[in-house]
């Protein structure tokens, strides 16, 4: 074997490596982006660990995911987001209803953005709920139309009830509508 064919063997063997390397595609990156924190949020992050896994992807081994955790602080999400964003994950997962959803949409136009919960559509998140438009899709429990169902519900099972009590979260913007609804349903039936 001549000089010059020991060099192109040996060229050959550390440029292949690197041909092969540049050809895989990278590591997918979701962020996961909650009004709340890890520990009131476990169960649903085991399941969406859990989901990924039956899809195949396996966080650690094939795919990333990148957690902020607002804590209760609502004010920290839009600062959350943006550092998602910028970041340039390949999708921001959201939880806890309109606020995450809402500091995502607003950090980034691009980024595809899944949500749960909450109205989208009365929130200005989406178009429709059959065809979202923009970067944003996701799930509705239609539970704030649900509340006032509750209400009026529990005014039947327990007709001598005088006073009917609802927690809400005073820093989440979501109740408020809520709230309202409530106060109406309540006035109707005295």
């Amino acid at each position: 074997m001549t000089r010059r064919e020991l060099l192109l063997l040996l060229g050959g063997t550390v440029a292949a490596p690197r041909a092969l390397r540049a050809q895989q595609k990278a590591t997918p990156v979701i962020g996961y982006l909650s009004s709340t924190s890890l520990g009131a949020q476990a169960p649903w992050v085991a399941a969406f660990r859990q989901g990924l896994g039956e899809t195949g992807y396996v966080e650690g081994q094939n795919v990333v995911i990148e957690y902020r955790w607002a804590e209760g602080r609502y004010e920290r999400l839009p600062e959350l987001a943006l550092d998602l964003a910028g970041r340039k994950v390949d999708v921001i997962v959201t939880q806890g209803g309109i606020p995450p959803a809402r500091a995502a949409k607003n950090a980034t136009s691009t980024i595809p953005i899944v949500f749960v919960g909450g109205d989208p559509v009365a929130a200005g998140l989406v178009a429709s709920l059959a065809r979202p438009g923009g970067n944003l899709t996701g799930m509705v429990f239609m539970t704030a139309e649900m509340v006032p169902k509750r209400l009026e519900l529990v005014s039947e099972l327990v007709p001598q009830a005088r006073m009917i009590a609802l927690l809400v979260n005073p820093n989440n913007p979501l109740p408020e509508p809520i709230t309202r609804q409530v106060r109406d349903v309540a006035a109707g039936s005295g």
